[in-house]
């Protein structure tokens, strides 16, 4: 295992869980007598992380430093950290293919289904990642939260919602206006910095 987090692909953390999952077969049968099977949410996820990342990675020629599934020692991850000329961004990606989203200040709902905490984690894993940063960097950084949904038909968000940012994969291309937050050698440091796992062992 490398201490560069700089080869991590999209997805990667989440690979694991689909080790040993039912085969194609045998989750039509489990679909036929309802059953759940947790590895369509694993493999949706996967799908989402491998969408958002293809399309972060383009922005390296625009000045970038995406990471991917940064390990955390809890055995949660981070799905994408964004480094660049606009600052540092902690990227939440959710795959929900042609489904209405609403977004609120502190839950979202899917469908108009149940409430799923995915800005509170947001904000909790952008928070963390600054405290992680700041300290190994020995500056203040600051890490925005963003959530991206993958997909999804429609997004409505709550006009109370400030801190995160919420946005769709095919907009991720517009941080390439974002500018004027961090210097290069600035760029750099923190990329060389949140590339080396060792610096969110401790975390």
């Amino acid at each position: 295992m490398t201490d560069d987090l700089a080869a991590n692909r999209p997805g990667d953390s989440l690979l694991p869980q689909l080790k040993g999952a039912p085969t194609w077969l045998n989750r039509q049968m489990m679909r036929l007598w309802r059953q759940s099977d947790d590895s369509d949410s694993w493999r949706k996820g996967v799908a989402g992380e491998r969408i958002a990342g293809a399309k972060l990675d383009r922005l390296k020629r625009r000045g970038w430093h995406p990471l991917h599934s940064i390990p955390l020692p809890s055995g949660a991850d981070i799905d994408h950290l964004l480094i660049g000329p606009g600052g540092v961004f902690c990227l939440n990606t959710k795959y929900f293919r042609n489904a209405r989203v609403w977004v609120g200040d502190s839950a979202v709902k899917v469908n108009g289904g149940r409430g799923h905490p995915y800005v509170r984690n947001s904000r909790h894993e952008g928070s963390r990642a600054s405290a992680v940063l700041t300290r190994a960097c020995g500056f203040p950084v600051k890490v925005a939260p963003v959530l991206v949904f993958v997909s999804a038909a429609n997004i409505a968000v709550a006009q109370s919602l400030g801190d995160v940012k919420v946005i769709k994969d095919r907009e991720i291309s517009s941080f390439r206006r974002q500018v004027g937050v961090l210097r290069p050698e600035e760029i750099e440091f923190v990329y060389a910095v949140a590339r080396d796992r060792r610096t969110w062992l401790g975390s």
